[in-house]
C-alpha cells in the first residue's frame, strides 16, 4: 500500500518523521510532502532518509522550465500512486485551506486531486483549535468523509495545556491502516466499552483493584472509532489518554460501572465488556479511616454485581462480548462463561504469562464464539488484537443473523 505524508508548518512536524517510520512498518510505502513552512522544523532530507523516496517541498521553486513542466502534473500523479493521503500535523492553516479549496502549494493542490481516503491530524493552539473558523473548517472536513485523528489534550509548545497536541503516533497510524483497508464497516454502529480496573473501598483511604491497566479496553475503542463506529468508553481508574473522538463515562467501581453500563445498553448495537470488574466489595465501608493495630483483621466481603451476565439478559438482538482473564483452563472457563452469561463471544486470555496481558501492550487471545468456534489469536499488539476481535465479531453477527 502506497500513503502520501503531508508535513504541515508546526512544532509537530518532528513527530512526522517517526509516524513514517510507523507507517513502514506497517507495510506502507510512504512518499513524503512538506510545505515550505513544514521545511523550517524538519528537513526534507530526514524524510528522503527514512522513506527511501523523494521528498516533494515544492511545486516550481528552484526548478529548470522541464522540470516546471513535468511538476504542473506531478501532484496528479502523486495522487493517482498513493491509497491514503495522511496530513500530519494539521495546521490552522491547512485545515481552512482544505475546507475552502484553496491550491497555492504542492501539497493544497494534491489535496483537491485526491480522491481516496484522507486522515488530518491537527496539531495547533488551544484558542485556534476552537475558534468558531476553526471549528466550521473541521465540521466541513469531516462531513466529506475525512477522519480527524485527535488532537489530544496535554502540554503545548506555547507554553499552555489545554486541546491541540498532535495525537499519538500510533493512534494516528491506526486511523491511517483502517482507512487504506477501507474500513468504515462499522459506520453507524454504537460500540459501548467498559474498560481498566475497578477500585472498591475498604475506607476512604484504602481500596481493593488490581493490575488492569485497560490498555486492552482502549485498543477496542480506538479501533471502533477508526473503522467509524460511534465509541461509548466505560472507564475505571486508568493513566492512559483516551482514544480521540471517543466519549469517556468515568466511574469508579463495579456498581458505577454496572449502573454506565446498563444506562447506556439501549442505545449501543454492539456491547464489549473488557474491563476488569473487582468480583467483592466490602459490604459496611467506614467511614473513618480504619487504625493499624497489633490485633489481626478480618473483612466481611459480598459479590458485585454481575454485569456481563445482565446484559446478556437484556442485550436483544445486540452484540455482547465478554473476557475471561484466567490463569489456568483458559478455553473451557471461557466456554463455561459463554453459556452461563449468555454472550456471543468470549475473549479468553492467560494473566500469568510474561510480556502479555495485564499491563502489557501485548495480547495473546482466544475468542469461544457461540457458533461453537474458537479462533487463537497469536501474540500481537492489543491494537492488532483489537482490530481482528472485530474482524471476527463481524463475521460472527453475520452467522448467526443467518441462522435466524
Amino acid at each position: 500500500m502506497n500513503a502520501v505524508l503531508g508535513v504541515g508548518g508546526g512544532i509537530a512536524a518532528y513527530k512526522a518523521a517517526e509516524l513514517a517510520r510507523v507507517l513502514m512498518r506497517q507495510g506502507f510505502t510512504v512518499n513524503t510532502v512538506l510545505t515550505r513552512s513544514a521545511c523550517e522544523f524538519i528537513t526534507p532530507l530526514t524524510f528522503a532518509a527514512l522513506t527511501g523516496r523523494k521528498t516533494i517541498t515544492d511545486l516550481f521553486a528552484n526548478r529548470s522550465a522541464e522540470e516546471v513542466l513535468a511538476s504542473s502534473v506531478e501532484h496528479i500523479q502523486v495522487a493517482r500512486e498513493n491509497s491514503v493521503l495522511v496530513v500530519a500535523p494539521a495546521t490552522a492553516d491547512l485545515l481552512a485551506k482544505f475546507a475552502h479549496g484553496l491550491a497555492d502549494d504542492f501539497l493544497s493542490t494534491l489535496y483537491l486531486a485526491f480522491t481516496g481516503p484522507v486522515v488530518l491530524a491537527p496539531a495547533m493552539n488551544t484558542n485556534m483549535w476552537f475558534h468558531p473558523a476553526t471549528v466550521a473548517n473541521v465540521a466541513a472536513l469531516r462531513a466529506r468523509g475525512h477522519r480527524i485523528a485527535g488532537p489530544d489534550a496535554g502540554d503545548l509548545a506555547c507554553g499552555t495545556v489545554g486541546e491541540g497536541r498532535l495525537a499519538e503516533i500510533e493512534t494516528i497510524a491506526a486511523v491511517v491502516a483502517a482507512a487504506a483497508l477501507n474500513r468504515n464497516d462499522l459506520s453507524g454502529e454504537v460500540v459501548l466499552i467498559s474498560a481498566g480496573p475497578t477500585q472498591e473501598p475498604l475506607d476512604p483511604v484504602r481500596y481493593i483493584t488490581n493490575r488492569s491497566s485497560g490498555k486492552m479496553g482502549y485498543a477496542l475503542a480506538e479501533a471502533a472509532a477508526a473503522r467509524g463506529a460511534r465509541v461509548i468508553l466505560v472507564s475505571g481508574p486508568v493513566h492512559i489518554p483516551p482514544p480521540p473522538g471517543v466519549e469517556v463515562v468515568p466511574v469508579r467501581t463495579a456498581l458505577e460501572m454496572r449502573d454506565a453500563i446498563m444506562g447506556r445498553l439501549e442505545e449501543s448495537t454492539i456491547i464489549i465488556k473488557s474491563a476488569a470488574v473487582a468480583d467483592y466489595h466490602v459490604a459496611n465501608v467506614p467511614a473513618q479511616k480504619i487504625k493499624k493495630t497489633a490485633a489481626r483483621m478480618s473483612l466481611d466481603l459480598d459479590p458485585t454485581p454481575d454485569i456481563l451476565a445482565e446484559a446478556g439478559a437484556r442485550k436483544g438482538d445486540r452484540l455482547l462480548i465478554g473476557f475471561a482473564a484466567e490463569t489456568r483452563d483458559m478455553v473451557s472457563e471461557a466456554k463455561r462463561k459463554l453459556q452461563m452469561k449468555k454472550a456471543d463471544m468470549v475473549v479468553g486470555n492467560f494473566v500469568n504469562v510474561a510480556g502479555t496481558g495485564f499491563e502489557s501492550d501485548w495480547n495473546e487471545v482466544t475468542l469461544v464464539m457461540s457458533t461453537g468456534e474458537t479462533a487463537p489469536l497469536a501474540r500481537a499488539s492489543k491494537r492488532e488484537i483489537a482490530h481482528s476481535i472485530f474482524d471476527h465479531a463481524l463475521r460472527l453477527r453475520l452467522a448467526l443473523h443467518a441462522s435466524q
